[in-house]
């Protein structure tokens, strides 16, 4: 009865039925946010063996400010601490992760604002704040720029600069392809990347959320020198896609969601190797994971990928609780991957908590 219960409330709030804060008076301050760990990535535990990556822990997010909620991007910095979360309101947060040795335990010096307009004033129309994805284009969390991608009415790709302050104000449009006016309202501009390496580096690949092509596998663009070419994603059970990230070897990820009433909400987690991404192609991958209700998951949505000293990759991914805060969570969770080869692209990063102090 009480999985029942929850999942009438859930199913309306996976359809963006909820109500969601005015953002237009909003500006940036810090907030407070507190992050309750947990350990084990079945819910209650025994763990079960997730193959070939590691659950390191997760954090259970809350706050007091009527702003924080409906995580649907998200950016993790070399360091494996600073985060760059992007809010489907318009809204973005910045943070930094604490560990208690490998495992995520606390969030501190969180501060949040709302994404402005090319004249520098807050995003005010509800259809179209919806930001959805964020990839990191040059530079650093605190010093560079970024492309954020709308899910609403024009779908469309913006470049802001990032500095000491959060997100700055919209000051640049990305050409989109025309096909991309097919895409749905409400299931658009879902996942953004900048490929990191491999032949495609330096490239931008965005994915619809649901856009089928006649094979009824997945729609995506792929941006070469001469402009956004197709691609395309193997639907696997018809899951949506929720975000993409890269390594700098070419590798690709891609997180994936599924809502049915009778089963709940599932999470799965697809390795693309370098080698299978072109243009005109369809692409298949490697199931990482899967998981469902039974699991510590919820509406997963945002998802990065950083390369740690070990040389595997921590995967982060944080959900979307929809505003929804008595039926749903806002989870982060990580993973690591140890099947990788490390990159010689750039220097490795810092495993997460080796220069922490909590």
């Amino acid at each position: 009865m009480v999985l029942a219960i929850a999942l009438l409330a859930l199913g309306p709030a996976l359809s963006h039925a909820d109500p969601k804060p005015d953002i237009s008076d909003l500006t940036a301050a810090p907030i407070v946010v507190t992050g309750e760990p947990f350990s084990t990535f079945v819910r209650g535990g025994p763990d079960r063996s997730l193959g070939k990556l590691t659950f390191l822990g997760g954090l259970v997010l809350t706050s007091p400010s009527p702003f924080f909620g409906g995580w649907s991007g998200l950016l993790v910095g070399d360091d494996a601490k600073s985060i760059l979360a992007l809010s489907d309101i318009g809204v973005w947060m910045t943070a930094e992760l604490t560990y208690a040795g490998r495992h995520p335990s606390g969030v501190t010096n969180a501060r949040l604002g709302p994404l402005l307009d090319k004249k520098g004033a807050p995003l005010t129309d509800r259809r179209g704040r919806d930001s959805e994805s964020i990839a990191l284009e040059n530079g650093t969390l605190s010093r560079g720029s970024v492309l954020i991608g709308f899910e609403g009415r024009p779908p469309r790709i913006e470049r802001y600069d990032l500095g000491a302050d959060g997100i700055g104000a919209d000051r640049a449009s990305l050409k989109l392809a025309p096909g991309m006016n097919r895409m749905g309202a409400n299931k658009g501009l879902e996942a953004l990347t900048i490929m990191k390496g491999g032949p495609y580096k330096g490239q931008v690949i965005a994915f619809s959320e649901r856009l089928y092509d006649p094979s009824r596998n997945h729609t995506g663009w792929l941006w070469t020198k001469d402009g956004p070419v197709t691609i395309h994603l193997q639907n696997v059970g018809d899951f949506d896609i929720t975000d993409i990230a890269s390594l700098e070897d070419g590798t690709l990820f891609v997180l994936e969601r599924r809502f049915r009433w009778l089963e709940g909400v599932k999470m799965r987690l697809i390795r693309v190797s370098p080698d299978g991404i072109a243009p005109g192609r369809t692409l298949d991958g490697e199931t990482l994971i899967e998981a469902d209700m039974a699991d510590n998951i919820d509406n997963m949505e945002g998802l990065a990928a950083t390369r740690l000293k070990s040389g595997e990759v921590l995967i982060t991914m944080i959900s979307d609780d929809n505003f929804n805060h008595l039926i749903q969570r806002t989870l982060l969770l990580q993973f690591a991957l140890k099947d990788v080869k490390q990159a010689k692209a750039r220097p490795p990063n810092e495993a997460p908590g080796s220069n922490v102090r909590n």
